[in-house]
This record gives C-alpha cells, structure tokens and sequence, in this order.
C-alpha cells in the first residue's frame, strides 16, 4: 500500500455546498502541499456518465485535487470497472498512488470522519451519523445537544481551518 494519508468525508443532501466546501478545501490543502485526491459518490443512482463527471470532479481537479473520481453502480470513472467499489477499497486505491489527503464527497453511511452540511431543518437527521468531526450549519443549531463544533455556513475561515486542522492531525497521529 502507499503511504498512509489523511481522509475526510463531505456529507449534505443536495445543494447543500459540498461541492464548493471541497473546492476551497482542495486549495487550502494545496497550499499546504498536500496532494489531493477526491472521491465524489454519484448519489443519482445507476452509472456516472462523463457530463457528470464534468459537473463536479471537474470542479474538484480545477480547485487543485491531482486526482478526482466519481464512483457508482460499481464504476470509478478513473475507468476501472468492477463488480462494486466499496469505499474502502477506493481509499486503498489513493493510497497506492501517494495521495497525502482523500477528500470523499458522499457516502454517508461509511465511518471516516465527516463534516456535516446542513441546509435546511430538514437535514437534522443527518447528525445521527457516526464519526462527525463538525457541523456547518445554514441555520442556528447552537440550542441542539450536539457535542462537535458547530460552525455558520458563513464563517468560513474558521471552518476551513479547523478541517484543515483536522487533516494535519490525522497526518501527525496516522490514524487513517
């Protein structure tokens, strides 16, 4: 395998900002150094078709990622095809190919550490998934019993470096 590398999932529904989340991630970890490698679930169901793939891994490689994948329905448009990709074995994939940092957008049900994008109330449930680092919130959530630093959509820097933080954390201990 290849050297050990930090990983940090993105989760929110749909417009939510986990794309444009990324992004500014991608380029702060770049200006740290760090290569970057994304993986972005293709949540629409069935096969990812390369206008998908233009839509946001493109986005993905233009903010700096040196490597930008889109997996579904057991295809890595990196064009490897396989019977399923689990998460894991995409991660294991990155690894082999000295990615310092994995960004995951997606996935929701896998246990690396998460930020939360919350949109709207709705997404609330959100939280009861494991292994959530932070919250970024479009509304005030401060009255909830939630035990992560919670950040507003607006403040950006602290929330971009305290995930970066995150991310040099995982790098010094080599969990992940």
């Amino acid at each position: 395998m290849g050297k050990h590398c930090a990983v940090i999932q993105i989760i929110g529904h749909q417009n939510a900002g986990k794309t444009t989340l990324l992004e500014k991630l991608i380029k702060r970890a770049e200006e740290n150094r760090h290569q970057v490698g994304t993986i972005k679930h293709h949540g629409h169901g069935g096969i990812p078709d390369h206008r998908f793939q233009v839509k946001d891994s493109d986005r993905h490689s233009k903010a700096g990622a040196v490597l930008a994948g889109v997996e579904g329905d057991g295809v890595l448009l990196l064009s490897l095809a396989g019977q399923h990709w689990p998460l894991a074995k995409l991660v294991e994939i990155y690894q082999s190919l000295s990615i310092d940092t994995i960004f995951i957008e997606g996935y929701k049900k896998e246990h690396f550490p998460k930020v939360v994008l919350l949109k709207e109330e709705s997404d609330l449930s959100l939280l009861k998934l494991s292994s959530i680092i932070c919250v970024i919130s479009w509304f005030d959530i401060h009255s909830l019993n939630i035990h992560v630093p919670i950040f507003h959509i607006e403040d950006e820097q602290n929330y971009i470096d305290y995930i970066i933080g995150s991310v040099r954390g995982q790098h010094e201990s080599g969990i992940f």
